[in-house]
């Protein structure tokens, strides 16, 4: 029954032999002797009605075939039982956690899984571009293109192509003063943007975004022929490691059809809401991130024919466009926007995107594994665990003695009011609530690692 928790490093293996053999013994044993009796009532039902003819025996009889059945099936579902824990420990092995030695109730293996660093041979080195989208903010360009410089490893592997809108001259001559360092292409259409009906004037901004976003996008992908591009605004800081960061995860981004983008950003990465000392940890989300992304040109071959006219990250949320697809993103941030001025007009900037961390605690996620990100591997050791994690209510979490614990929400009301509660941004698009996967949204509070969880069972967002 300690199974059910944390289990023993040394231990596991001996009583994982012992589970199974005494589970084959008597699964063997019981098969025998329930086909044995059947064989045996068949042949010699005419001598026992014969000796019992009140029909006792054969009460009796079936009673036992039915207690026979209860614990053949009890003991298939043991085996199952012990087969997906092992399964759990193989994963957990593989992406480097290392389970609690105590077999405590109060004692949980923390997730997500701390990778274990592992020597592994250099990536395949493919040329991906970073594509700054800039307007009329020069001291932003300039101050975005220094960090990206800064930490760029490799000017040949990683150009960087800056596609600017406004025709702002003091802008383009910022980026102009770069030289070779990075390519600049200006939008060329500038032409007034005609709103629907309904639009609003101050909306405006919006549907220029859009339009840049489709050139920038199809300049990248159609004309200089890309496979993968990074997209970065013009108020960006990146951390040290965000080249490597990406390098790595593009090979998961390949490899995974789940995947669709690589994000850089928590929209819940406050100092108070992340763990400082798990810097290499990674996340899958339902939720589109952005603010530093990168994404495959089949991506953009599918969005390109549906391009909106505005709102296009708010679009990209939409599931007619997700597909049920995910992004990855980390624990701690690799970007940090400084914009609190610009279309959005600083939406959001005062109460939450001011206080996002950004990592500079450099990880070589060329030495990390990150094979537990993939869908079959990730469900197992997250998903599951989580919804076998004790459950308390949002006030308890302080005082709880589990050092990881799920809070539960029946509906979006529930969902703003906990959200509130810890602070982290509680608004959702198309549903989803920020950061979720499959509704389940992870943070850290009061040192502790919280998960806001829907109420079982979860099939869809509806909130």
């Amino acid at each position: 029954a300690k199974w059910a928790g944390a289990v023993p490093t040394g231990g596991f293996n001996m009583r994982l032999v012992s589970a199974y053999t005494l589970c084959a013994f008597v699964t063997v044993w019981s098969v025998v002797l329930l086909l044995y009796a059947r064989y045996y009532i068949s042949d010699t039902k005419q001598e026992w009605i014969l000796e019992d003819s009140d029909k006792q025996f054969k009460e009796k009889v079936r009673l036992r075939f039915d207690e026979l059945d209860a614990r053949y099936l009890q003991l298939n579902e043991e085996v199952r039982r012990v087969e997906k824990l092992v399964k759990v420990r193989n994963v957990l092995d593989m992406a480097g956690t290392t389970p609690s030695v105590d077999d405590s109730p109060h004692k949980e293996t923390a997730f997500p899984p701390r990778p274990r660093l592992r020597s592994s041979p250099p990536h395949q080195e493919l040329v991906v571009p970073i594509l700054m989208v800039a307007c009329n903010r020069p001291a932003a360009v300039s101050r975005s293109l220094d960090t990206l410089l800064k930490y760029r490893p490799s000017a040949k592997l990683f150009p960087i192509i800056v596609s600017q809108d406004c025709a702002h001259s003091p802008t383009e001559d910022v980026i102009k003063g770069y030289g070779d360092k990075v390519t600049l292409v200006k939008q060329p259409d500038q032409s007034h943007i005609e709103l629907p009906a309904d639009g609003k004037p101050q909306f405006q901004g919006y549907y220029k975004v859009s339009r840049h976003y489709k050139f920038a996008l199809g300049h990248v992908f159609n004309v200089l022929k890309y496979s993968h591009a990074i997209i970065v605004e013009d108020d960006l800081d990146v951390s040290p490691d965000f080249f490597s960061y990406f390098s790595v995860l593009r090979a998961l981004l390949d490899k995974d059809p789940t995947i669709w983008c690589v994000s850089a950003w928590n929209d819940n990465g406050k100092a108070q809401l992340i763990d400082k000392t798990k810097s290499e940890l990674l996340y899958r989300s339902d939720f589109f991130p952005g603010l530093g992304w990168m994404l495959k040109r089949e991506l953009w071959e599918e969005l390109k024919p549906k391009w909106p006219r505005s709102f296009w990250d708010d679009w990209m949320r939409e599931p007619q466009q997700r597909k049920d697809r995910v992004c990855i993103r980390p624990e701690i941030s690799r970007t940090y926007t400084f914009g609190d001025a610009g279309v959005s007009m600083g939406q959001y900037w005062s109460e939450h995107l001011q206080y996002i961390v950004l990592n500079h605690n450099p990880v070589d996620f060329s030495k990390v594994n990150i094979s537990y990100l993939q869908q079959s591997e990730y469900d197992l050791v997250f998903v599951e665990r989580v919804h076998s994690l004790p459950s308390v209510s949002s006030y308890e979490v302080q005082n709880s003695q589990h050092g990881e614990v799920q809070v539960t929400y029946g509906n979006k009301e529930d969902f703003e009011t906990f959200s509130k509660h810890f602070g982290l941004m509680s608004d959702t698009k198309a549903g989803v609530p920020r950061m979720a996967y499959k509704g389940i949204v992870s943070f850290m509070f009061s040192g502790k690692r919280v998960h806001l969880t829907p109420k079982l069972p979860w099939s869809s967002y509806t909130l």
